[in-house]
């Protein structure tokens, strides 16, 4: 299975925002240079993580983001999940129906599959995700060249 690149770049930003210290609220684009990558995707993540309540975003003079409680205990599981959507692993209707849609066992098997892979991850938090070594070099990470 292989997430979306929204996907990878919300548990980026989420764990970048999971080790931001006391007082410290990266803005948006401040998250976006430290994962290399242009602040036009990474706002768009940003507002998809606030819809599902697991950054707060301020605005203004000492505004930023902040990971709620939520997004700080949050399954990545659920996380995932909740980012990926409900597709299916294949498409089977659509512009060019798959004709073995009526009497497949691949796409059950998919699912399952898919299901698993979230299962996996269920039990792990973000707050697990930025446990060492992953925390302290998140902290070491600033802005590099712009993407944007």
């Amino acid at each position: 299975m292989r997430l979306t690149k929204f996907t990878d770049l919300a548990l980026r930003a989420v764990m970048r925002l999971a080790v931001s210290e006391q007082g410290d609220s990266p803005t948006t684009r401040e998250v976006a240079e430290s994962m290399a990558v242009p602040h036009a995707h990474m706002a768009k993540v940003v507002t998809r993580l606030r819809h599902l309540g697991v950054v707060e975003a301020r605005r203004g003079r000492g505004g930023g983001l902040t990971l709620t409680d939520l997004g700080r205990r949050s399954s990545v599981g659920w996380l995932a999940r909740a980012l990926e959507g409900e597709e299916e692993v294949v498409a089977c209707e659509g512009d060019a129906p798959c004709p073995l849609r009526t009497a497949c066992r691949l796409r059950g098997a998919l699912r399952q599959a898919q299901e698993a892979f979230y299962r996996t991850l269920d039990p792990l938090t973000v707050a697990d995700l930025v446990e060492a070594p992953t925390g302290p070099v998140l902290l070491t990470l600033s802005a590099g060249p712009r993407t944007d």
